[in-house]
């Protein structure tokens, strides 16, 4: 089909951008298809978050002292109603990396134990699970998972086939970095429940991409991001730990809350809302963004998820069939990112960050001003390019991306 048809095609014309570009900090001249990495935090929310720290810094006695607790409480009901979470076992961490790390450290493990995990899990949440083995004596069971994936039910029998008498957790992530894989996690964490198996989920990318409902869910853990999807500033995330599982779960910074005697307050809440000084006014503000974003559709938040998803399908389907590149799920385990299977990289490249190796991701920004990630994966030469759909991405970000590799890979 000539590309020209595509963006004829009604379904492209229904995915004009939403808003004005100008209502997000994003250089003008950037075709920005990274939102799963870092996001973008709209204006108003900047905004929002500066008059916060304007008050901070007015009288900060005032601020940390007298006024912090109750916004702090505030910030986080409302975080935690949006998805569907009792408050009690709720509260805000700096990102999904402390989150996992903050449940991995406070639970008792001992040699032999086991820890399950996809080859598909985030790194930096790995090494965490490795850190905790070598000094524990725990091992770490990887479950392979064989691509492509044909439908959800195949992931749920692969993990449980792996489930031996000794696994004690299951780490997953509910939207997978590295594949932009929706896991079936409804089924997963039901058959590790019946296997008397905890599930502590990676939920980086999950709130704001796909309805949740924490409380329905039923994990024994569960952390996410709010600087992605909820487009929220950098450094609010969130930790959800079931009530039964409250009691155990101390943060990693032991505080003034260790030895409180407050009454009024629950033990968790305690240690959790005071960890030492730091910047607050991230957490503070995701009401903000929640508010905001729900007010760019007429149909609020489930438009966004279904528009943006829709996007992201469609945008792989466009270049599936321009390059003739193989997806790895099919379209109903999507959410707002979607990977598709480059042509091998003509060598291992040395990383040169902690979060990207390859260097055509550098050549696509450099020359063309395009930003996407070039993942190496399952390791290299073999790689991936991940898009991502927000509700700043029209058809004409996903035609620069077409343009730009057939470039870069024909050069």
């Amino acid at each position: 089909m000539q590309i020209e048809v595509y963006f004829r095609d009604q379904e492209w014309q229904d995915f004009a951008p939403v808003g004005k570009r100008q209502d997000w900090p994003l250089a003008e001249e950037m075709t920005f298809l990274n939102h799963g990495s870092f996001g973008s935090c709209p204006r108003e929310v900047l905004a929002y978050q500066r008059e916060l720290r304007d008050r901070l810094e007015r009288q900060p006695v005032q601020f940390f002292v007298r006024d912090l607790e109750g916004l702090w409480d505030e910030a986080r009901f409302r975080l935690a109603q949006f998805l569907g979470a009792s408050p009690d076992g709720f509260t805000f961490v700096s990102n999904a990396t402390q989150g996992v790390n903050t449940v991995l450290r406070s639970l008792s493990w001992k040699p032999g134990d086991a820890l399950l995990v996809t080859d598909h899990e985030y790194n930096a949440c790995r090494n965490a699970l490795n850190f905790i083995a070598d000094r524990t004596g725990a091992v770490v069971q990887v479950v392979h998972l064989t691509l492509p994936i044909k439908q959800a039910s195949d992931v749920v029998d692969q993990i449980v086939e792996q489930v031996t008498p000794q696994t004690r957790l299951l780490l997953i992530d509910h939207v997978t970095s590295p594949t932009a894989i929706v896991m079936p996690l409804d089924a997963i964490i039901a058959a590790m429940r019946q296997r008397g198996v905890a599930t502590l989920v990676d939920g980086a990318h999950a709130p704001g991409m796909i309805p949740l409902d924490l409380d329905a869910l039923g994990a024994e853990y569960y952390t996410g991001n709010c600087h992605k999807w909820l487009c929220a500033p950098k450094g609010a995330a969130f930790l959800h730990v079931r009530q039964d599982c409250v009691d155990q779960i101390r943060p990693l910074s032991i505080s003034h809350g260790a030895n409180a005697t407050r009454q009024d307050r629950s033990p968790f809440h305690l240690e959790f809302s005071w960890t030492g000084t730091s910047d607050p006014t991230a957490c503070l503000s995701v009401p903000k963004s929640i508010e905001w974003m729900e007010g760019q559709l007429p149909g609020g938040w489930s438009a966004i998820m279904q528009r943006n998803q829709a996007l992201a399908r469609a945008a792989r389907r466009f270049l599936q069939d321009q390059l003739h590149w193989q997806p790895v799920v099919p379209p109903e385990m999507l959410g707002s990112m979607a990977v598709l299977q480059m042509p091998d990289a003509s060598s291992a490249a040395i990383p040169t960050s902690p979060l990207y190796a390859d260097p055509l991701q550098d050549f696509l920004w450099g020359e063309h001003h395009v930003e996407v990630p070039i993942i190496p994966w399952p390791a290299p030469p073999k790689r991936l390019v991940r898009i991502s759909a927000q509700l700043y991405n029209c058809p004409k970000d996903y035609l620069n991306l077409f343009y730009a590799l057939t470039s870069a890979l024909n050069r």
